[in-house]
């Protein structure tokens, strides 16, 4: 079993996905004592995907989050870097494809919407697959991005950063086949920009209008943007 460094070199990532793949979904949902699944729907509520719309559904694992971007009529598909986790939703009859964030196998302005679900954290240059996705996503398309980020209430805060890193081992250590997995993805919360931090990466990767909520008190947060119109040479 592999295990990730936080300098995140996508082939230590992808290998460490793969080799927790089986029992993701199952353990993401322990570990976060049924959140997660809150999480999804309300990620999947501000998306607001149309019927009709193009959605990529990036770091997008097992499907688990595509799946709620197709019941009101969307086209949705899933895309990952780890074969593993993509082999393990195929059950999800979405369709899905093997991709690397900083170079999108789809042409340009093909999205009428792009999103990460818990998973942007991984990405090994944050800005640059903000620009990248941004190529392929049409003028005034939207960005909404669920991850985890810093809570607000102070005690709440000191709690999540003292305690978290040894609560997300000790319990991987009893729902995985990986324990070493769960540990550099609490290290990866815990290193991870606050909301206001993350949304001034969205801004300088070019996306426009910027904003986030807040769930469960800040451990997680949404944030959205849009894309704005191209510019015309002069």
């Amino acid at each position: 079993m592999s295990r990730a460094s936080l300098d995140k070199d996508p082939h230590e990532v992808a290998a460490m996905f793969d080799g927790v793949a089986s029992g993701y979904d199952r353990a993401n949902s322990f570990m976060t004592f049924g959140f997660d699944r809150r999480w999804r729907n309300t990620t999947a509520r501000v998306l607001d995907a149309k019927p009709g719309e193009k959605v990529l559904d990036l770091a997008a694992g097992t499907g688990v989050s595509t799946t709620e971007y197709i019941r009101g009529g969307a086209w949705a598909i899933a895309a990952d870097f780890s074969l593993g986790m993509l082999k393990a939703g195929l059950h999800r009859k979405v369709p899905m494809v093997a991709a690397d964030a900083l170079h999108l196998p789809f042409a340009s302005e093909s999205f009428d919407v792009a999103t990460v679900t818990l998973g942007i954290r991984n990405f090994v240059d944050t800005k640059a697959a903000l620009t990248e996705i941004a190529r392929v996503v049409k003028p005034g398309g939207r960005l909404v991005v669920c991850e985890v980020s810093t809570p607000t209430f102070p005690p709440i805060r000191f709690v999540y950063r003292r305690f978290m890193l040894r609560l997300l081992t000790w319990l991987g250590r009893r729902v995985s086949s990986n324990p070493d997995a769960y540990g550099y993805l609490a290290e990866s919360m815990l290193t991870w920009p606050d909301q206001r931090g993350f949304g001034e990466i969205i801004s300088s990767a070019g996306w426009k209008d910027v904003e986030w909520m807040n769930l469960t008190f800040g451990v997680v947060a949404i944030h959205r943007a849009t894309k704005g119109p191209v510019d015309l040479p002069a």
